[in-house]
């Protein structure tokens, strides 16, 4: 099969497009052709050997936790799942290898649920991983309750969209940081939105003098330091960005893959409560262009690579 991988550590120059073996179908796991699969920033801080210390690497490694694509072989285990089912999946094992840019993926079934009607494959491909985040964070962590004030850093990004659409989904009301020319963008998601930079602070007091009931970090540094200058007495603080965290009373969270979460998020897809927005779309052959986008850190929503497929 055709597939994105690479063989050391190192910046998108590391990544190679070309022939991989085909993956073996175990009798818990289930072969998806894949259609689409999202970049995330996780993918390429992996890449450059910044989580090695809790995921090892069995080079090459073919990047990618998000996917969606069409069921072609179900493991002889698996009954949840058959020929032509369309999954998404947050196709995540305890190590680097078998990721999703690539033709086939075999999942585990743990991964997986069934794609949301009436989303494109690019769309879903942008759901899993942002969204369990989004999802577990706010629910399990954060545990936001209606009436509430959360605050969503990078609100306009893939993780922080999502998750400003789950808290006013819980009732909640969100402000959200973003660039001058996302506020917008992030009215329409339902958050009221406040700019990056020096004074971040003051603008988040002005907007919440009481201050927050949760915060939700999703980029470090400074906004996590204003987060938890902003926090309402017994406030709780979460990041998925910084450790530093932890000196502030909060959280850090890592994402889990959970089919039920996900089949959740699939349904709340369905009935339009939340919306993955697509920034831009690659060929498989690209996806090195695509994850230097991806470094940048200015997309709005999410960046996907499609991969070719013949009927």
């Amino acid at each position: 099969m055709k597939a994105i991988s690479y063989s050391r550590y190192g910046g998108a120059d590391v990544m190679e497009y070309g022939e991989r073996p085909d993956p073996k179908v175990g009798p818990d796991t289930v072969l998806v052709k894949v259609r689409a699969a999202a970049v995330n920033p996780v993918d390429w801080k992996a890449r450059e050997g910044y989580l090695q210390s809790g995921l090892e690497a069995v080079f090459p490694v073919i990047p990618g936790w998000d996917v969606s694509g069409v069921v072609v072989q179900p493991g002889v285990a698996v009954d949840e799942f058959t020929v032509g089912d369309e999954v998404i999946g947050y196709v995540r094992e305890d190590f680097l290898s078998r990721g999703t840019f690539a033709e086939y993926v075999a999942a585990p079934v743990r991964t997986l649920a069934r794609k949301p009607m009436g989303l494109s494959f690019e769309e879903a491909a942008g759901l899993p991983l942002a969204g369990l985040t989004a999802y577990q964070v706010l629910h399990r962590t954060l545990k936001v309750r209606s009436g509430e004030t959360v605050l969503v850093h990078a609100a306009a990004g893939g993780v922080g969209s999502l998750a400003v659409q789950l808290a006013r989904h819980a009732g909640c009301r969100v402000i959200g940081t973003a660039s001058a020319h996302n506020h917008d963008h992030v009215r329409s998601l339902g958050a009221e939105p406040v700019e990056y930079g020096d004074g971040l602070a003051d603008r988040l007091r002005a907007l919440a003098p009481d201050g927050f009931d949760a915060a939700f970090d999703t980029v470090g540094g400074e906004a996590l330091r204003a987060s938890a200058d902003t926090l309402a007495q017994g406030g709780r603080l979460a990041s998925i960005a910084d450790g530093e965290v932890f000196s502030y009373g909060g959280r850090y969270a890592f994402v889990r893959p959970d089919a039920t979460d996900l089949a959740h998020l699939a349904e709340l897809a369905e009935q339009g409560i939340v919306t993955v927005h697509v920034d831009q779309v690659f060929p498989l052959d690209r996806a090195a262009d695509a994850y230097r986008l991806n470094e940048r850190g200015r997309t709005r929503g999410k960046i996907v690579v499609t991969v070719a497929w013949d009927n």
